[in-house]
């Protein structure tokens, strides 16, 4: 199967579900309480990760952090950005965020604030943070590299992990893992989808949500 069609399944898969079939797999890496700030909508592509700290850049020529992780990534990519340095200093930017729309990257997950949010927000771009900004990073901090692996809330990132982000949280999963994640998902949604007619059907809630329901992560009903 082709990377692309992966990701496209995955993009019908909202968060609860998929965090639903990792509860059935035994699989971790979900992260909540990391609220969407702009854009509408889920996205779901490959990891291209971003790595900030404090220091020196790493040798070669100078260029704006950012900038390579726009130009690795298309739109099967979400930028998955690390700025746990502690400092007040922005970890992604306006002309970033136009730049990444531009290029048709489907979102941005950022462990740091965020500049500009008001410009995302216009562009209606997706992006998720859980703080804001209007300090630079010219002088405060730098890119230590790109798609190298990344801590974000305690979730190491490998470059082209999956991720899935939408309202109730965000989802990283290791390319080994996603048939058999996309596989228990779409289950997941189908059996919902058949209670969700039963309920619209007129069909008692606790016969909808039985025992059945109670023991359904375990893939026996």
């Amino acid at each position: 199967m082709a990377i692309g069609d992966e990701v496209a399944r995955l993009r019908k898969l909202d968060v609860c579900a998929v965090s639903d079939a990792l509860d059935r797999l035994k699989l971790g890496s979900v992260v909540t309480g990391v609220p969407q700030q702009s854009g509408a909508g889920r996205v779901a592509g490959r990891a291209v990760t971003m790595k900030l700290g404090l220091g020196e850049p790493p040798a070669g020529p100078p260029r704006h952090l950012g900038t390579a992780a726009i130009e690795a990534g298309d739109v099967d990519s979400v930028i998955v950005i690390e700025q746990r340095t502690g400092v007040d200093a922005g970890s992604w930017g306006g002309l970033l965020t136009l730049g990444a729309k531009t290029r048709g990257i489907a979102g941005i997950v950022a462990d740091g604030p965020v500049r500009d949010i008001d410009e995302a927000i216009g562009y209606g771009f997706p992006i998720w943070t859980r703080s804001f900004t209007a300090r630079t990073a010219r002088g405060r901090i730098v890119e230590k590299g790109t798609n190298v692996p990344v801590t974000f809330h305690d979730v190491v990132v490998t470059p082209g992990d999956y991720v899935l982000a939408d309202r109730s949280g965000i989802i990283f999963l290791a390319p080994a893992h996603i048939e058999a994640v996309l596989e228990a998902a779409e289950s997941i949604v189908a059996k919902e989808a058949a209670m969700a007619a039963a309920i619209r059907c007129g069909t008692p809630m606790q016969e909808v949500m039985g025992g059945n329901y109670e023991h359904m992560l375990t893939g026996a009903q």
